[in-house]
């Protein structure tokens, strides 16, 4: 019997997402990794860098074991309740670690308020998906902003998780989540986190490894031009993944993005990325919108393929 797990869960995510009156009652699992995760940073992260290192290794080993062993032992109980039909369970557990809809939603946000001509509406709302610092930021930066989280989130947000449940089922995608929800959280370089959260930043490198290197291809295969500017471009970004779907978007686009920001008040330099225009404005957010979905497409295929040749 064909089992489209991943399938099934692409699908319950873009029906259905994680309802905002569910968020409200509940929160979101991530959020339980993310309560772990200050619990242990609010005990453990001090006195010396070594110190603070060993403690980070123990924090995510503390993730990976508390996310693969509840993705595990859930497997095995839908496995004895259900037998055949647990899938369909191990589906709908999989698909909070998803993101297509959200990302589109929170992405489409800011474009409605950029073709509104509402500016202070578009930074709101892409500061909900990005870690710079908005105020300030016109149409162009804004614009730029949200293709480069939609570029990157369709890496860690979709391809990545996707890639883990493919391989690993349940626990593959859920100590996925585990471990880029503490990347986000401490996996920073500087102070008090840079020790602290060393492993959790090396460690979602590692995850995000092959799956950052599909994702920039599916993005480039979906608009059908993109792929010198991704290869030339792939490492022109502090992290050694995030560049590769970032790149591919720009080139598919004839855009520039990253280039300089600001994060909680102190300006990087950072390399631009692609070539072309910077002006960007919310008629490329739908550019993006919808070379994104072309992707997402690609991404059911091979979940439907992966399923029925197993």
């Amino acid at each position: 019997m064909v089992e489209p797990i991943a399938l099934t869960a692409l699908a319950i995510d873009a029906a259905i997402g994680w309802p905002a009156a569910l968020y409200r009652r509940i929160g979101h699992p991530v959020n339980a990794f993310a309560a772990i995760i200050r619990w242990c940073a609010r005990r453990w992260n001090r006195g010396r860098a070594s110190a603070r290192r060993v403690v980070g290794i123990a924090t995510v080993l503390i993730l990976i074991a508390i996310a693969g062993g509840i993705g595990w032992g859930l497997t095995l109980l839908l496995d004895r309740l259900f037998a055949g039909w647990s899938w369909i369970g191990i589906a709908l557990l999989a698909a909070p670690g998803l993101a297509q809809r959200s990302l589109f939603e929170h992405v489409r946000a800011v474009r409605d308020a950029l073709a509104g001509s509402d500016l202070s509406g578009g930074r709101s709302a892409v500061a909900m998906i990005v870690g710079r610092d908005v105020e300030g930021l016109d149409e162009a930066s804004i614009s730029r902003a949200a293709i480069e989280s939609l570029a990157e989130s369709f890496c860690d947000g979709i391809a990545a998780p996707l890639f883990w449940l493919l391989l690993l089922g349940l626990p593959g995608i859920w100590v996925y989540k585990a471990i880029n929800t503490a990347d986000s959280l401490i996996g920073h370089r500087e102070a008090p986190w840079r020790d602290f959260g060393w492993a959790a930043a090396r460690t979602d490198d590692l995850l995000n490894l092959i799956p950052a290197r599909i994702a920039g291809p599916l993005i480039c295969v979906a608009a059908g031009r993109g792929w010198r500017v991704m290869w030339r471009d792939a490492r022109k970004h502090a992290s050694p993944n995030a560049a590769w779907t970032e790149a591919a978007m720009a080139g598919a686009l004839g855009l520039r993005l990253a280039g300089p920001a600001s994060y909680d008040g102190e300006a990087h330099a950072k390399p631009w990325i692609g070539e072309g225009r910077a002006d960007a404005g919310s008629v490329d957010i739908s550019r993006a919108l919808n070379l994104y979905l072309r992707a997402c497409a690609l991404l059911w295929v091979i979940a439907g393929v992966t399923a029925w040749a197993r």
